[in-house]
This record gives structure tokens, sequence and C-alpha cells, in this order.
């Protein structure tokens, strides 16, 4: 891409416990992009009120409006930089967001199972619902932009990413418009940069990698109740399942 053409604005729409904080590594890897990390959190806590991990620390670092998180998204990008990459939780996408305002973006959906979100969730946050997880709102999302948006949505799955990482990646760029780098296969240990303040609660285990974790099955034991969430969230990921990106 040419400094004279518009840049790329990937909106990577996620939920907890998934590969996300992995691909806003693999993308900030590469030498033309300015990854940000989950730009409505702030937003999110002020206006449900959930007591998450440091949820002080969190608001005070970001704007609390989606007014005026939307416009810095909307900013030139820097000299040298041609796409921006935006590490979003569906979840935080509340109801009076106008998401007209995202359309001209490319959006991308980052999903897995729920049973696994569920099982890796419980073990940091004791309150799981089903709304906590994105996975219905990636899916409110997703038939949003496949009507509205002027670039199909594109759909992969975590699990697929680990068991072959080029492979996926390179599908991913090309179905969103820009050229693959080798870049992203690898990144520095530690925190970055872009990280949001909460990466101290929640990025332990990405700040220790170096690049995407290989594939292996997990076992996933789930309490009545978290099956329950489960089985309600199960249509909604299939649905997104059966459109996903596959080699």
């Amino acid at each position: 891409m040419s400094s004279s053409e518009t840049p790329v604005r990937l909106s990577m729409w996620s939920g907890p416990r998934n590969i996300s904080t992995a691909m806003m590594r693999s993308f900030g890897s590469r030498p033309d992009c300015l990854p940000v990390d989950e730009p409505f959190y702030s937003y999110y806590l002020t206006e449900t009120g959930l007591q998450h991990p440091m949820r002080d620390e969190v608001i005070a670092s970001q704007p609390q409006d989606w007014q005026t998180v939307i416009e810095a998204l909307e900013t030139p990008l820097p000299s040298g930089k041609s796409v921006l990459y935006i590490k979003h939780m569906a979840q935080h996408m509340l109801a009076d967001i106008k998401l007209d305002r995202l359309q001209h973006h490319r959006h991308c959906f980052l999903i897995r199972d729920p049973r696994l979100v569920i099982a890796s969730f419980s073990e940091k946050w004791g309150d799981i619902t089903a709304d906590a997880t994105g996975i219905r709102r990636q899916v409110e999302l997703y038939r949003y932009f496949c009507e509205t948006s002027s670039s199909k949505p594109v759909i992969i799955e975590g699990e697929d990413i680990q068991r072959n990482p080029e492979g996926m990646l390179r599908q991913l760029c090309d179905a969103c418009g820009i050229a693959f780098s080798p870049s992203m296969l690898s990144w520095t240990a530690g925190a970055h940069p872009e990280d949001g303040i909460w990466g101290q609660h929640w990025y332990n285990a990405v700040e220790k990698s170096t690049g995407f974790a290989p594939y292996s099955e997990k076992k996933v034991f789930l309490d009545a109740g978290q099956q329950a969430i489960a089985d309600e969230l199960m249509p909604y990921y299939e649905e997104l399942r059966s459109n996903r990106l596959t080699l």
C-alpha cells in the first residue's frame, strides 16, 4: 500500500480468553501497523458499573464516551503506518454506540468455542454471564456489518491460527486487502507500549510469549451453571463458525 492510499482500519471483534492479545501482538509486529487495545473499555465500565479488576485505573486511562473514542480512531495515522489494527471486545459495544460510524472499517471476528471461553474466563473472573463472553454480541455485529459494510466481514477461529499461524494469517491478510508480513509470526516478550493498563492483570501469559502457542486440545470441566451458559451460546458460535476461513 502506498502512502497516498486510504489506510486500512481493521476492527477485530473478539471476546475474552481468546488469542486476541496474541493477534494484537502479531499485527503490531508489522512495521506498517499501529495497534490499539480495547478503546471502548473505559466507556463500557463507566456505563455498566461492572467491578472489573483495576476498574478505576482503566476508566482513568481512556475517554469515557464513545464519540471521543471513535473520533480518535479516525485521526490520520502516523507517517509510515498504513494499517490501524483495533483489538475490540464485542461486549464493550453497548446499544447506544452508532455502529454506522464504523462501517468503513474492515471487520474481522475472532471466535472460540464458548465452553473453552467459559472454562478459561472462570479462572480469572467469577461473575460469568452469557453477555460477558461477547459471543452473542459478535453475532449481532457480524450480521450488521454483513448488511452495511462495503467489504465482507471475515471470521477466523483462534485454534485454527494456533494450528497453522502462517497459513491462516496469509488468508486473513488476503481477505482484508493487505499483504502478509513474515514479521507477524513473532514478537518480543514482555509488555508492549500499546497494551492497555489492564494488561497488568490479564496479559501475564502473552507477556511470556514470543509467538503463537502451538495448538493443544484442552479438556473442559464446567459446572451446571456454566454448562447452561455454554448451551445458550452454542448456536451463536456455530453460526459464526460455519462462515469462518479455512485452509
